[in-house]
């Protein structure tokens, strides 16, 4: 697979949705993270991250203005022992609860589907980090319908043992802008993962449509201690 550009792809596209890109640092060292949120509703696009524990959680920026939370406020990030979760909804709770109960990360992502926003019919992304005794690995899911049909669930699962330093993968909810909104299609996009995180959180967010964007999430995970950095940035200030 041809290593792309991350600043280039957001740049090229008005509307990813919500995205998560999971690493590793050039040197070998930290696992790196990214999840943003787009919206192009004053609903969507009236909410902050805010920290949550060892995670985050989405809160309305204005509470006056907040006409429906049920798809829009959730907590993107969970910390379960070595393993950190990101996802772009409630299925963060689900991934947390069953994998806590023994179940795997596909296993726990069995029991849901897409967001039931018809038509659009929104992707559920996710991705577990596992940090452990110096080593690293990672998995991504994506749960679509079926080319707009609600009547099939799609699963696909990727899986990263031992990430290449210096590359991540980038999975977002729409392939583009359009009415309905198309699903991401295909595998996990490769791309290049920089040493420094304010260069990699800087990268994301300038790069996002100024218009679309509302916030982002950075963690960089030290894989030989498990301690970790962590940069939140929101347009609602």
């Amino acid at each position: 697979m041809e290593k792309i550009s991350l600043a280039n792809e957001l740049q090229a596209n008005a509307y990813p949705g919500r995205g998560i890109v999971v690493g590793r640092t050039p040197d070998g060292t930290k696992a790196a993270i990214a999840y943003f949120i787009m919206g192009r509703s004053e609903n969507s696009r009236n909410r902050v991250f805010v920290e949550e524990g060892k995670g985050i959680r989405t809160q309305a920026f204005d509470p006056s203005k907040l006409s429906d939370p049920s798809l829009i406020i959730y907590a993107p990030v969970r910390v379960l022992g070595n393993q950190t979760i990101v996802t772009n909804g409630d299925q963060t709770d689900t991934v947390y609860d069953l994998m806590g109960n023994g179940l795997t990360f596909e296993q726990a992502l069995r029991t849901r589907e897409f967001e039931p926003d018809a038509p659009n019919y929104t992707p559920r992304i996710s991705s577990v980090l596992t940090v452990e005794n110096g080593s690293y690995s990672y998995e991504m899911s994506i749960l679509k319908s079926n080319n707009g049909n609600p009547d099939q669930c799609n699963r696909y699962t990727f899986s990263y043992d031992n990430p290449v330093a210096g590359e991540g993968h980038f999975i977002h909810t729409y392939k583009c802008d359009g009415n309905p909104l198309p699903s991401f299609e295909g595998e996990p996009k490769l791309v290049a993962i920089p040493n420094d995180m304010d260069e990699f959180a800087n990268t994301v967010w300038n790069s996002l449509n100024a218009d679309n964007k509302v916030s982002l999430f950075i963690r960089y995970i030290d894989i030989a201690t498990g301690n970790y950095e962590t940069k939140i940035f929101n347009k609602n200030k």
